[in-house]
């Protein structure tokens, strides 16, 4: 018989696309013919995700979920918005969302983790789900936030189920005041994170590369009013000063009343919950953000599935 070796199993999962336990097991019952543990998983029908892997995944599903002073949230992608009003694929995006709690934010930690009652961990079980339900899926990214004392809230906009929607956020606040009153002022905040999409929590949170492209063009622009370079530099400034109030959580003008900065609105909380209100982090996915969707040629399509 031969040897089931490490490589022998990534091999076959190359070749086959199943999970790594499936290959392990399809060797083992092959007694480690490549050849015939490829028809092995085929009968199984876990093979035929390989066929599906190089399929754009841009729908799905995002997911939250929150226990004590923690939450998380989880994208996971599939290819058509059908499979999205899927119950089993809104169970296992629920799931996800559940373990992403003790993933820290990290994916290949979450990916790595055992799936409740399956005996096998969280990327093989996708490997099942994407057999299963016939679509290419991938669980593309996962946030965690906790707080000491205080609340990380949430809140999903346009969900179809409890938890799972198009978009999801999440709101981390820092404080040891009334929790019921941080709750709903976390759910506001989330609420305002949706609509006005920040890029980052303050000042010294905007990514550098982006600030320099930003500072860039603005001197460009100003530069093309034919001002001294020292009036050029004072108009760029005041112009940063915009972009951070665009970019920025907590130099947003807060949706909810439309005059008041986020800031103020966090510094203001304090007489309300009875005890100073830090808010310490926020994430916002929207599904198939960043995606290249691919355009289908529906006259195309036709003519090749009538000449093939």
């Amino acid at each position: 018989m031969t040897q089931i070796t490490a490589a022998l199993v990534k091999e076959l999962r190359e070749s086959s696309g199943a999970g790594m336990m499936d290959c392990k097991k399809a060797l083992t019952e092959t007694s480690g013919d490549l050849d015939a543990a490829v028809d092995w998983l085929r009968k199984k029908g876990l093979a035929a995700a390989a066929k599906k892997a190089g399929r754009v995944a841009s729908e799905g599903l995002v997911g939250v979920a929150s226990e004590g002073t923690s939450g998380a949230v989880v994208e996971v992608n599939a290819e058509t918005d059908f499979v999205a009003r899927n119950d089993s694929f809104q169970g296992f995006v629920s799931t996800c969302a559940t373990m992403a709690l003790n993933a820290g934010g990290n994916l290949d930690t979450l990916l790595a983790a055992s799936y409740p009652d399956s005996g096998a961990v969280l990327s093989d079980q996708l490997t099942t789900m994407i057999a299963k339900i016939g679509e290419n899926m991938s669980i593309r990214r996962t946030a965690q936030f906790s707080v000491e004392s205080g609340v990380v809230s949430s809140y999903v906009h346009n969900q179809i189920v409890p938890g799972l929607g198009k978009i999801g956020v999440l709101v981390a606040l820092e404080s040891t005041g009334d929790t019921a009153k941080l709750a709903a002022l976390g759910k506001q905040l989330a609420m305002h994170v949706a609509a006005a999409h920040p890029q980052a929590l303050d000042k010294g949170d905007v990514d550098a590369s982006s600030l320099d492209r930003e500072r860039e063009v603005l001197s460009d622009q100003a530069r093309a009013s034919g001002k001294p370079e020292e009036i050029i530099a004072k108009m760029v400034e005041g112009r940063l000063r915009k972009y951070y109030e665009e970019v920025c959580l907590l130099e947003q003008t807060y949706v909810i009343d439309g005059e008041t900065k986020v800031r103020k609105v966090v510094e203001n909380a304090a007489n309300d919950v009875g005890a100073p209100v830090k808010l310490t982090g926020f994430a916002r996915f929207q599904l198939g953000e960043g995606i290249e969707k691919e355009e289908a040629d529906f006259a195309a399509e036709v003519a090749a599935t009538l000449g093939g």
